[in-house]
This record gives C-alpha cells, sequence and structure tokens, in this order.
C-alpha cells in the first residue's frame, strides 16, 4: 500500500460472516452525508486526533498513516467489503465513498437504537480498537454487532436474527410466508411467489377492505340495536295500550254483569211481594171465615137452650143467615205457590263484550292532510289523510260537500265514499269551488270519530284567449284573456313555445303571477310563438287554455269595435272597412259613448309600444278616405285632422282630380302628389316623434309629420262616402321606410 490519496489499493475480500449484515458508513465525515447519530454525540472523520497523527518522539507521520491503513485493510478483508481495491484509497484520503452491496442486504440502524457511540479518550487504546487484531474471532465480532462498533469508523452490525422479515425479499403466495430469495428455486420452485412489497400493499389493502366491511357490519349493528330498542319501547307501548284496553273491558263487563244482577234481583223481590201480598189476603180471608162460623156455632148453641117460642123465631132468621153465609164461595186454593220460576239469564251482550277483548279495538279518528300543491285539476282533487300506526282499519268513509261564500253551506249535499286507501282522489267536480272534508276510520270493532275538517280547493277552468284582441310588434305582443270561472282566481301565467318551423315545439318561457287578465310580453323579433294561459289557484294551475299563434314580423292589431261609425262595417277579419250607400239612420250616442259620431271613422287597437310600427292601408283611388293616427280621447264628434289630437292623410275626388292633404289642427301643407297610391304606407315611430306616409307600390315618401306624442297613439280610418279600406298589417317594414 503506497498511502497516496488518488491510488487504488488491491484488496482481497473474504466471506462475510453468514451470522449478520452489516452496515458501513462512510469513514469520514462529509458534508453531505446523511447524519446517523446526533452531533454532539460524534467527531467528525476529517479531525484526527493528535495522537493518531504524530507519535511521542517527534515520529514522522508517515508510520501512523501506514498502520491506519492497515487496519483499514484488515477490515475489508474481514467484512468483504471492499473491491477492486477502491476501499482502502477512498478510506485513506478522508472521501466518503458509496456502497452499493447486494449480498447480503446492509441496513442502517433506527434512529431509536442508535447508541453512545462517540469518539472519546478510550480510543487511544488498542485494545479497545480491535478490528485489526488478527486473534479477533467472530464471537467477539457478534458482541460488537450487537451494539459495539469501532469509534473510529462508525460501523455498526446488525445481526440477521434481529429482522428476519427484511431478509426475505420474496413472498410465497402458495405457503403464505416470506421467504429469501435464494430459497425460491429449491422448496418454492414450483410455487407462486410476488414480491414482498407487493405482497405487503395486497395484505394491506385485504386488511383495509375487511375493516371497511367490518365497520358497515358495526354501524349495521348499531342501526338494527336502535331498531330493537324502537321495538323494546313499541312492545312496551303496546303492552300498556293494550292492558288498559284489557282493564276498560273487563270493567265494562262488570258493570254490566252488576247492571244485570241488579235488574233481577229488583224483578224477583217484585215477584216475592206480589205472592206474599196475595198469601196474606188469602189468610186473612180464611180468618173472617172462621171468625163467622164460630160465631154462628155458639149462637146456635145458645138457641138450643132457648124456649121453643123464642127457638123457633130465632131459627127462622138464624137459617137465612145461615143460607147467606153456604151460599157464599170460599177460596180454599193458594192464590201464589211458593216456588218462583227459573229464570232466563240473557248473557249476549256480555259475551259479546267478552269476545270484543280478543279482537281489535275501534280506530282512533284519522288525521286530514291539508291540501298538497298541484294536487287538484279542474274536475277532481286527491285528498289524503293519515292513521295512528297501531291502528287496525278495514276501511274509511270520505266525507265531503262544496262551500260557498267561505262556509259551508247548510242546504249542500254531503257525498260520500269508501275508500280502502289512506288517499283518493275524488272527480267530477266543480272547476275552482272549495270543498270541504272528513274522513272516518272502521273496522268490526267499530268506527272511529270524523276527523278535522279540511279544505281542498279545484283547479280553475282554463282561460279563454281573446284572438281578435291580440296586439303585437317585433319585440312584444299584448295577450288578452277571459277567466272561463265564475270564482276569481289567484293569478295566470302565460307559457311561450318559441318555433322557427310549425314542427317545432317546446315550452321556452314561462311569466308568472299576472294578476289581470291581460300580459305585455317581450319576445325576439321575427319569430313564431304558440302561446298558452292557465290559471292558478290554492287548488293548483288549471290546464292550458287553447293556443294562439303570434309572429313578431311586424306590428299587428285589430280594429276597435267600440270605436266603429254604425255607418261602417268591420269584416269578420277585422281588417277591412266597408261603407255601404244606405244610410244608417242616426242614432244618439250614450254619455261617454266612444264610438264617432260626426266622422265616420273607427280606430284601431296599437300594442302600447315606443318603437317603430309600420302598416299598409289599401284604398280605392275613387273613394274619399282618412288614414292616419290619433289619441284615444280625440274628439269624436269632430273630423280626423281638425284637432291636435290626430294627423292625418286625406284623400278627395273633385272633378277627376285628385286632392291630397296632410292635415293636424286643421291645417295642411301644400304638397302635391302625381301618382296616385292604391297601397298607403304609414310609419309611426315614437323614438324620432315622426309620423311618414308612403306610396308603397312605388316606394315613393308622400309626407313626414313631426308629432308630440306624449300618449300612445292609435290608428284611425274614415271613409266620407261610400267605400272600402284593407288594412294589412303584421308585416315586415320595407327597406325605403328604415331611412326616414
Amino acid at each position: 500500500m503506497d498511502g497516496e490519496a488518488g491510488g487504488a489499493p488491491e484488496v482481497h475480500r473474504s466471506p462475510a460472516p453468514r451470522d449478520f449484515h452489516f452496515c458501513p458508513t462512510d469513514l469520514y465525515d462529509s458534508e453531505g452525508r446523511l447524519r446517523l447519530f446526533p452531533e454532539e454525540h460524534t467527531r467528525t472523520g476529517r479531525q484526527v486526533p493528535a495522537e493518531m497523527t504524530s507519535e511521542p518522539g517527534g515520529a514522522a507521520p508517515g508510520k501512523a498513516q501506514s498502520d491506519l491503513e492497515e487496519e483499514v485493510q484488515e477490515l475489508v478483508d474481514l467484512y468483504a467489503l471492499g473491491g477492486g481495491g477502491e476501499w482502502g484509497a477512498e478510506l485513506v484520503d478522508g472521501s466518503a465513498p458509496r456502497v452499493e452491496v447486494s449480498e447480503p442486504r446492509l441496513h442502517l440502524p433506527a434512529a431509536g437504537a442508535q447508541r453512545d457511540w462517540r469518539l472519546g479518550a478510550e480510543a487511544e487504546d488498542p485494545g479497545c480498537l480491535g478490528w485489526g487484531a488478527a486473534g479477533r474471532d467472530l464471537r467477539e465480532a457478534y458482541r460488537y454487532a450487537h451494539g459495539r462498533a469501532s469509534e473510529e469508523y462508525e460501523c455498526y452490525v446488525i445481526p440477521e436474527e434481529e429482522d428476519e422479515d427484511e431478509a426475505a425479499l420474496v413472498f410465497c403466495v402458495t405457503c403464505k410466508a416470506p421467504v429469501r430469495a435464494c430459497e425460491v428455486s429449491d422448496a418454492h420452485g414450483e410455487h407462486e411467489v410476488t414480491p414482498l412489497s407487493k405482497a405487503l400493499e395486497s395484505a394491506k389493502d385485504e386488511i383495509h377492505k375487511n375493516m371497511f366491511k367490518l365497520e358497515k357490519q358495526i354501524i349495521e349493528m348499531e342501526n338494527f340495536a336502535n331498531h330493537l330498542e324502537e321495538v323494546f319501547i313499541t312492545v312496551e307501548e303496546n303492552f300498556g295500550r293494550q292492558e288498559q284496553n284489557f282493564e276498560s273491558h273487563f270493567n265494562e263487563i262488570l258493570e254490566t254483569l252488576a247492571q244485570k244482577y241488579e235488574e233481577k234481583i229488583q224483578a224477583l223481590g217484585e215477584k216475592k211481594k206480589a205472592k206474599l201480598e196475595a198469601l196474606y189476603g188469602q189468610l186473612v180471608s180464611c180468618g173472617e171465615n172462621l171468625d163467622t162460623c164460630k160465631e154462628l156455632m155458639e149462637t146456635i148453641e145458645e138457641m138450643c137452650h132457648e124456649e121453643k117460642v123464642d127457638f123457633i123465631k130465632d131459627a127462622v132468621a138464624m137459617a137465612d143467615r145461615l143460607g147467606k153465609f153456604l151460599n157464599t164461595e170460599t177460596d180454599v186454593e193458594i192464590s201464589a205457590q211458593p216456588d218462583f220460576e227459573d229464570q232466563t239469564l240473557d248473557f249476549s251482550d256480555v259475551e259479546q263484550l267478552m269476545g270484543s277483548i280478543n279482537t281489535i279495538p275501534a280506530p282512533s279518528a284519522p288525521v286530514i292532510n291539508p291540501q298538497a300543491p298541484n294536487s287538484a285539476t279542474g274536475s277532481s282533487v286527491r285528498v289524503c289523510w293519515s292513521l295512528y300506526s297501531d291502528d287496525t282499519v278495514e276501511s274509511y268513509l270520505l266525507s265531503y260537500r262544496p262551500v260557498q261564500d267561505g262556509s259551508p253551506g247548510k242546504d249542500q249535499a254531503e257525498f260520500t265514499m269508501t275508500v280502502k286507501e289512506t288517499y283518493c282522489s275524488v272527480r267530477n267536480l266543480v272547476p275552482n269551488t272549495q270543498y270541504e272534508f272528513w274522513v272516518t276510520a272502521q273496522n268490526r270493532a267499530g268506527r272511529s270519530p270524523a276527523s278535522e275538517r279540511a279544505m281542498y280547493m279545484t283547479a280553475p277552468s282554463p282561460p279563454v284567449i281573446k284572438s281578435k284582441e291580440i296586439r303585437s310588434c317585433e319585440e312584444a305582443a299584448l295577450i288578452c284573456w277571459e277567466s272561463g270561472n265564475l270564482n276569481p282566481v289567484d293569478s295566470y301565467t302565460v307559457e311561450l313555445t318559441q318555433a322557427e318551423s310549425p314542427e317545432a315545439s317546446g315550452v321556452t318561457e314561462s311569466v308568472v303571477g299576472i294578476p289581470t287578465r291581460e300580459a305585455l310580453v317581450q319576445l325576439q323579433p321575427r319569430q313564431r310563438y304558440t302561446i298558452y294561459v292557465r290559471a292558478l289557484s290554492v287548488g293548483g294551475p288549471s290546464a292550458r287554455s287553447d293556443p294562439v299563434t303570434v309572429y313578431t314580423t311586424g306590428s299587428f292589431f285589430h280594429l276597435n269595435q267600440h270605436t266603429c261609425h254604425p255607418g261602417l262595417t268591420i269584416s269578420e277579419d277585422g281588417f277591412t272597412v266597408v261603407r255601404s250607400e244606405r244610410k244608417t239612420p242616426a242614432k244618439e250616442p250614450l254619455p261617454g259613448n266612444t264610438r264617432f259620431t260626426r266622422c265616420v271613422a273607427v280606430m284601431g287597437n296599437l300594442i302600447p309600444i315606443r318603437g317603430r310600427h309600420y302598416w299598409e292601408v289599401e284604398v280605392d283611388e275613387r273613394s274619399h278616405y282618412t288614414v292616419g293616427v290619433a289619441f284615444e280621447d280625440v274628439p269624436k264628434q269632430e273630423d280626423l285632422g281638425a284637432n291636435c289630437l290626430s294627423w292625418c292623410m286625406r284623400h278627395r275626388l273633385a272633378s277627376s282630380r285628385h286632392k291630397y292633404e296632410f292635415l293636424h289642427n286643421g291645417t295642411t301643407p301644400d304638397i302635391r302628389i302625381t301618382v296616385s297610391p292604391r297601397k298607403i304606407g304609414i310609419l309611426l315611430d315614437y323614438e324620432n316623434s315622426k309620423l311618414s306616409f308612403f306610396n308603397a307600390d312605388i316606394s315613393q315618401h308622400l309626407y313626414t309629420f313631426s308629432c308630440q306624442l306624449h300618449q300612445f297613439v292609435h290608428p284611425c280610418f274614415s271613409l266620407e262616402k261610400p267605400g272600402c279600406l284593407k288594412i294589412h298589417n303584421g308585416i315586415s317594414m320595407p327597406k325605403h321606410v328604415t331611412f326616414y
């Protein structure tokens, strides 16, 4: 061994002892090495004591270095740690080699098993080192393996017996035991083996599964125990109830028997009294007869001692008296026998009471539930109730009657039906009507008391949409309907079905909580909608109304029949106005009438939405007409355009000459129209406060009013002479109109 730091001295490997493993550590403390022992208990390998680097007498340090190399080499040879001579050089130069050893397996001691192996003064004693001594045997090395190690090299040896599980690298599934890897080919050659870590994970998973099953079983057992406790309590309660039932029945039986006993004793006493009275009467009569007989005998004896004359006189009287006495019938039969008749006791009611002890008692009064949401239709209602769980019921009797003005009518007929379940759907009822329900339970023992009364209400009838009063535009629609119910409802719901094609369907929107019978619904432009209306009350929603279709391609309205002059006729579709040749008799308008009286006109119902509205009027060139807009409160006794509440275009034909006027407040601008329009387009622009007229056939602009529209206005149409006007609405706005 040359002792140079970079050298690689040749090391001979000797077999390791078979009885223990060992754990090499860095001989010198490098900065990157993991510290295995407490800091205060170790001394760095680089700080070599002076006793080891110098000898007494000033000897050169080369000898100490040489002795150290020899001891290290002996340690390496003894435990077969080195390979190729690497250990010696690395230990000498103070580096921290990283050794990978596969056979046998090396272990570092656990932190809790560390002992106080620090470098101390005893390290100077050559006898304590012992690692390089030639006479050291395995027994002494084994002693070091149990806790003593070289203080200088920090080596710790762990015997195999203390950790046999770690020595088993594989797990035999067949034998269910860990084995050494070297024994697999011998005794476990045909067995299924798996890595120890995998077997450990599998065992852990199995244990976790079993723990989960055990926890589940514990929960089930706890639930079962709770159920048993509930059953125990129920048994106690049922026992107490049955005990009370038996006691009440037996008390009733004893009361019945006592009552029968009193009745029978009283009847028997009355019979006894009657017999004794009859016998006593007979006894008194018999005594009286005996007294009479004795008196007669004594009298006769006295007569025998009298003289003949006196005897004859008394004998005649005595003979009459004896004749009368002897002619009197004497009752010598006993009127009342001493025996009493056998009394027949009727115990049928007692037997019935005795039999009822072994039967179920009569049920308690049911509890009727309040009406549930959406439990009624227009002609039926679902009634539910409940009963105590321990009552036995064979059937229920459900009774009901209608309620008027918030209180049950005395004269209202009551209806009763037999039901087997605790619910019943009662049909053939009146829509939107309140009913009073109550229920009783019955079994063989009898009938329960009636439940409390509960109020149920049927759903309303579906509303009826007024299709002739629907108004719409591109952004909205105004829907009006009739309630269809005699009684008021709580609110209404409008359901919208949007469909680009007639085949598509589906409710996309619902407007709820509408208190009145009309609704202004916001819509999307250029769409087709199917609209339904439902009525809602306490009983729930009604069925859908008949549908109506609304197109949002333009402004759509009908003519208002209430404003129509008697001289005009509106067609069935509501879009054509006709004035006939015949004269209509004048009628005095009623006070507050909304009809036109002087001006032969009619107004349309335009939807109250600010925006742009467009419609067209088909006219006859030879007719005298007026078209435009006006406020709803425009004077009906004045012509259109003659006041500040209307803006109109008027056409008159005089001497084959067409005259067009754009009237507002009685004035018109001087405008000449060369091409007579046959279809007039009208654009009402709320945003810009304008009213424009167009020749729709040639897309020609005629005139535009600047209006102060502080309120909503409505279309108006007038015919001064017989003719016809046809309104086209619900149409898209032409392109030439959008520029104005």
